[in-house]
């Protein structure tokens, strides 16, 4: 009688347990909004492109290779957030970015700002090609976003 007690009870707790675990998951439209693919050969060399990812814009940029060098050759060093081309970016030639504004959270201009490279109307802040925060912005350098392919 014990015995038999002491499975019930057992088997009731994983019951509970199983259930609470399982309202803590993510739904499924949250699953799915956490994985975004792009068809990157279908970026031409030196265009940028948005998607949208999480509710946020995420910019794509196919670098050229006179973009690649002038970002690496830029004296990071001296820069707000000091870290080289290389450290952030895994593929040279791909520049994969959070497209909002470190300071009020806006949508920055893609190819334009006195750096040909993005601009945030907002309150004036320009980057470089390589996202790098160029003037005014009091926050720094655009995110870089971590991405894989497939």
């Amino acid at each position: 009688m014990v015995g038999s007690l002491g499975v019930l009870s057992a088997s009731a707790a994983k019951s509970t347990l199983t259930g609470f675990l399982e309202t803590m998951a993510a739904s499924a439209d949250v699953l799915a909004l956490a994985k975004t693919e792009v068809e990157l050969a279908s970026i031409p060399e030196g265009k940028n492109v948005i998607i949208k990812w999480r509710g946020k814009p995420v910019f794509i940029r196919h670098r050229t290779s006179d973009e690649i060098e002038e970002a690496r050759t830029v004296d990071w060093k001296s820069l707000r957030d000091p870290q080289s081309d290389e450290a952030r970016v895994k593929k040279p030639e791909w520049l994969v970015m959070l497209g909002v504004c470190t300071h009020l959270g806006c949508v920055p201009i893609g190819e334009s700002g006195d750096y040909g490279g993005w601009f945030c109307p907002c309150h004036g802040s320009h980057y470089d090609i390589c996202e790098f925060c160029s003037f005014v912005d009091l926050h720094g350098d655009l995110t870089i976003h971590s991405w894989s392919r497939a």
